[in-house]
């Protein structure tokens, strides 16, 4: 792998301001998604959340659904279905729907579920999320691959089960698990031969971690005599771009404090320490945000590109932090100056400019002689005299 290998996206969760209108905050997803797939962003995932107010979305197919009628392009993905919330063939029917509707552009992304709240109020312990999100998995992949599937948990249970239309991606689906710095996840992508989302910030230690857990599913591939492909390794960052430095943080003075406060009082475990007097440069100083100008950014995610030793996707962490109008451009901006420096689109034009400028002596000298003999072409067809011309 190099770095022009690297995809980009977004992930939406969402979070959004509790001060804004809930049924334009759908618009707002989905303006998101139509905007990345417009300026040639790879993929887009899409969360589940029921609780806390800012987590909007409880039905990332449904806004799939949708995203798929506006978008061309865009591959889209759960991110990520909460498996311990839904019985498995119900996850996995409506996926397989979905593959159909998108003619192939549908990814599942899986989880335990982000809040404790979610759970609690299903009636379902949150300490065995995890448990059971493992159990429906190990369905769910058996059930895409078109076995016919006996199981019972504790639960759910299936029996004789089987799909009744074969998924339309083949030879599978792409799958990812979300993957914080634990090491759980990372052996269960291994060992399910499923791609990861990384959603724990950049920080080294974070980059130590992600490294580490990459080794992990490399180890756990090679025991089903298979290799880990790092391209389904994805991380997700928030980040906002702008002209300048200052400018990217003033942007930001439009929903950063709400989430911040949403991060301490709600999520269980925030990437802000409680107490810290300046959330926002913390992250920044930590890449847990990449805020900035793109160049700023550019040497941020080489960083990160070296400090993991390669992976497979950038994800912008979607966070509504600024206005409209400002993250549209840093969307735009993102895509004009970003995306192309790590696909190489600007080299062959400035080998272009360089050999140009290069030769530029030689080309004006053969420009002035042509227009010379151009005109002195025309000047005998005319009959004109060279004394009489001049």
């Amino acid at each position: 792998m190099t770095a022009e290998t690297l995809r980009f996206g977004v992930f939406v969760p969402p979070q959004h301001p509790l001060t804004e209108n809930p049924t334009l905050l759908f618009d707002r997803d989905l303006d998101v998604v139509t905007l990345c797939d417009k300026l040639g962003f790879d993929e887009a995932w899409i969360g589940e959340h029921y609780s806390g107010g800012v987590e909007t979305i409880a039905s990332p197919e449904v806004m799939i659904a949708v995203a798929a009628e506006r978008t061309k392009h865009i591959r889209l993905g759960t991110g990520v279905r909460s498996l311990p919330y839904t019985h498995p063939f119900s996850v996995a029917n409506s996926l397989v729907q979905l593959d159909h509707m998108t003619r192939g552009r549908v990814m599942l992304g899986v989880g335990p579920g982000a809040l404790p709240i979610d759970a609690m109020q299903l009636g379902i312990d949150p300490t065995r999320t995890r448990e059971m999100m493992e159990k429906s998995l190990e369905a769910i992949v058996r059930l895409l691959a078109g076995e016919r599937v006996t199981m019972k948990t504790d639960w759910f249970e299936l029996c004789d089960a089987k799909l009744q239309i074969e998924p339309y991606t083949k030879p599978r689906m792409e799958m990812a698990i979300t993957n914080v710095r634990s090491p759980a996840g990372a052996m269960l992508a291994g060992r399910c031969g499923l791609g990861t989302l990384a959603l724990g910030g950049a920080s080294d230690n974070a980059l130590k971690h992600y490294a580490s857990n990459i080794a992990i599913c490399e180890e756990q591939a090679a025991l089903r005599g298979e290799s880990f492909d790092r391209r389904g390794f994805r991380i997700a960052i928030p980040m906002h771009v702008a002209e300048t430095r200052e400018k990217a943080v003033d942007d930001l003075k439009f929903g950063f404090d709400g989430w911040v406060k949403y991060s301490h009082e709600v999520l269980p475990f925030s990437p802000v320490p409680h107490g810290e007097k300046d959330p926002l440069g913390y992250l920044m100083a930590n890449r847990g945000a990449l805020i900035g100008t793109p160049d700023d950014v550019i040497s941020a995610l080489e960083t990160i590109y070296e400090g993991v030793g390669g992976f497979g996707a950038y994800l912008v962490m979607e966070q509504n932090w600024a206005d409209w109008s400002a993250a549209n451009r840093s969307y735009e901006m993102f895509a004009r100056y970003v995306i192309p420096h790590f696909r190489g689109q600007f080299a062959a034009r400035r080998e272009s400019f360089d050999e140009s400028a290069r030769q530029y002596p030689v080309y004006v000298e053969q420009a002035k002689q042509a227009m010379a003999a151009a005109k002195e072409k025309a000047d005998r067809e005319r009959g004109v005299k060279k004394d009489a011309a001049e």
